[in-house]
């Protein structure tokens, strides 16, 4: 018989703190006006400094559970995409599995940046699919702000902190209908954290030149973005075998408003539609989809039975789609 993977659940947290444009003004040069119009961020959500990764991710997960009217100890793997862990290593995932209260359950991160939601998708749905494990708790989290160089204003606007969780297992009505990813390994720098690594290893130098914050080259990305999200979401549009009239409602990586935009024109996407909620959140990485995904699904808005597109892109670089039924 054949098993066919589904969302049985999501949740989602975001902290306490709110960071709005006029708060960036008064500690880096920019304004709310430059910020808007070039990237449609007006807030973001910043962890406390006593707040982990794999705090947020427990909050987001439990939330998830709930929702999916399960007990934890359901759960049989643990799969956190993430790129801003607790540690180096060992992986969040495990610590975050054991602040659940879980034993003798796998558990891994997933590295794949702004589209490592995609991927932990992707990997999840194979896994339930194979019949390997029945289900998969997937939380996306991200803190960001640790990572950021705060005087940088063309980083450091763009960031936020939160996470989003999924419950993926066996499912007669949901269905994840068909999963793309690729990478592209290239150019590395146009999107990275250059120093910490084996390339650039921790020192006094990296930390001078500030090499161990995210570095970015912004019209590299843009151009990359805006021709591989539109590639990953007719992939996987094709895979599901429907067309962008049959989809009812999308939801792009939050990371600039015009590259959403851009890429609801190029499909002729309505506004209706298209779920966005990067003014409020700004880009929280891996968890911008499930964060807005869950929002919607918990507002009204996405129903049982309606048909959802992803599409993202990040660092790496990365790029992928996904199609599924709630």
């Amino acid at each position: 018989m054949t098993i066919k993977a589904g969302i049985l659940g999501c949740g989602y947290y975001l902290p306490e703190r709110i960071m709005t444009n006029f708060d960036l003004e008064k500690i880096v040069d920019t304004s709310d006006e430059w910020i808007r119009s070039r990237t449609g961020i007006e807030q973001r959500r910043i962890a406390a400094d006593n707040e982990t990764t794999s705090d947020m991710a427990l909050k987001a997960a439990e939330r998830a559970i709930a929702n999916a009217g399960m007990k934890k100890e359901e759960i049989d793997l643990v799969i956190i995409p993430t790129i801003s862990p607790d540690y180096a290593w060992p992986a969040t995932a495990c610590i975050t599995t054991y602040k659940l209260g879980l034993k003798d359950v796998p558990a891994f991160d997933v590295s794949a940046a702004c589209s490592g939601f995609i991927y932990g998708l992707t990997v999840a749905r194979a896994m339930v699919e194979s019949g390997l494990y029945k289900r998969v708790l997937l939380i996306a989290a991200e803190k960001f702000s640790t990572y950021l160089d705060w005087t940088d204003r063309n980083t450091c606007v763009l960031m936020g902190d939160g996470a989003g969780a999924m419950i993926i297992g066996p499912s007669e009505t949901s269905c994840i209908m068909s999963t793309y990813i690729n990478s592209d390994g290239s150019h590395p720098e146009y999107l990275c954290q250059p120093g910490g690594g084996s390339v650039m290893p921790l020192s006094q130098e990296v930390l001078d030149k500030k090499m161990n914050f995210m570095h970015m080259n912004g019209k590299e990305i843009y151009v990359n973005a805006v021709e591989k999200m539109p590639q990953a979401l007719d992939a996987a549009m094709k895979l599901a075998g429907v067309t962008p009239e049959q989809v009812d409602f999308t939801i792009f990586h939050q990371a600039n408003i015009r590259i959403i935009q851009y890429i609801a024109k190029k499909f002729n996407i309505p506004a209706e539609k298209n779920i966005i909620n990067i003014q409020r959140y700004g880009n929280t990485s891996a968890a911008t989809i499930p964060i807005a995904f869950t929002e919607a699904v918990e507002s009204g808005k996405i129903k049982k039975g309606n048909i959802v597109a992803f599409s993202a892109f990040g660092g790496g670089m990365t790029w992928g789609g996904a199609v599924v039924r709630v």
